[in-house]
């Protein structure tokens, strides 16, 4: 059965987020965005789309990785239009965690009580995504049946590169070449999708309700006694999480860190401002403001961009000592994916799977 078709636990996720609810604040909280004409939209979105086009070939022809014209489809959206497709992909991604709660709960809530708890996560979840709304340049949603979908999010976009004083054209290529990057990894690699779930059910498989109390006893202990670099993941981590916790790092670190190479790589034949971009891009990604700064340590923003920055040092240890051919190999199936420990030291991935 794939990620994305239908299951009972799937119908139990609709029941305990009110998905709905979610969309709506979600959409009111990210805004529209900035103010453009409806020529200026038009023209973003046929340059986005041609951006994507174009960053095809020039992934392939970096990377040596090879991924069929047009297998996921390219949207570019709006605020409101990532908000719809992330609730999509939460229902399916949250959907074994309610399975395993439901399964091993004494009692269930039922009537009221999961109307009232529904709602209440309904805003959680709503202020979650409404939040990092404002923030996503651009996603692959690797869940999205059946291969995949690749969302720009037009408004943001439009907005960071005003922000940084980027030339249009150059930035919209360069957020393409990043995400058409992660489009070629998992349409290349088609077994790195169903990898990803099951550890998301792995993951799941650990949690019971009465574990789930720990849980939150760890989280407002830690909120009192402030965040760690991990944000609240950090602090629901029991010693088999992180086991798998440390292998889902090892494997988005890996898939940002290749992607930003790729930028880099192909960005200065391609893209004639892209060290000023680069620059202030990197400026920008500290966060800007007090409460913007604790949101991102809280939801572990931070420890996202230490994926970049450590995926990509891996990649290019790994590429300079062997070439991108033989770096390739990590590709080739889940055990040469590096550990979390390897992604520090590429000289010990390279001895365990290139010997």
């Amino acid at each position: 059965m794939t990620p994305t078709e239908p299951t009972p636990s799937v119908e139990r996720a609709d029941e305990m987020v009110d998905w709905d609810l979610a969309v709506r604040i979600a959409s009111r909280l990210a805004g529209q965005g900035p103010v453009v004409s409806p020529a200026e939209a038009s023209s973003a979105v046929a340059e986005l789309r041609a951006g994507a086009d174009r960053s095809t070939a020039l992934v392939r022809d970096f990377t040596g990785l090879v991924a069929a014209d047009h297998t996921a489809p390219v949207l570019v959206v709006d605020r409101a239009g990532w908000v719809q497709a992330n609730a999509d992909a939460f229902r399916h991604l949250v959907s074994p965690l309610v399975d395993q709660i439901t399964t091993h709960s004494k009692k269930p809530p039922t009537g009221l009580a999961l109307a009232v708890g529904s709602r209440i996560t309904g805003v959680e979840v709503g202020g979650l995504l409404g939040f990092l709304a404002g923030k996503v340049l651009g996603q692959f949603d690797p869940f999205h049946a059946p291969d995949g979908r690749l969302l720009l999010v037009a408004p943001n976009i439009v907005h960071v590169e005003r922000e940084i004083g980027a030339d249009p054209s150059d930035f919209r290529l360069w957020v393409c070449l990043h995400e058409e990057t992660h489009r070629v990894q998992f349409t290349a690699v088609p077994w790195m999708r169903d990898h990803l779930f099951s550890e998301v059910q792995a993951l799941s498989s650990t949690v019971s309700p009465s574990g789930l109390e720990e849980v939150l006893k760890r989280v407002t202990e830690g909120l009192k006694g402030g965040i760690g670099k991990g944000g609240i993941v950090e602090l629901l981590s029991t010693p088999e999480q992180k086991e798998i916790l440390d292998r889902v790092t090892g494997m988005m670190s890996l898939l940002e860190g290749h992607a930003d190479v790729v930028m880099d790589g192909v960005g200065p034949s391609v893209i004639p401002s892209v060290d000023k971009i680069r620059r202030s891009f990197t400026e920008r990604r500290k966060g800007v403001g007090a409460l913007d700064r604790l949101l991102r340590r809280l939801l572990g923003l931070d420890a996202k961009m230490a994926q970049y920055r450590d995926g990509a040092h891996f990649v290019r240890s790994v590429v300079d000592k062997v070439g991108m051919t033989e770096f390739n190999v990590v590709w080739e199936r889940a055990e040469h994916l590096p550990s979390k420990a390897e992604l520090a030291d590429p000289d010990a991935w390279v001895s365990r799977v290139l010997g």
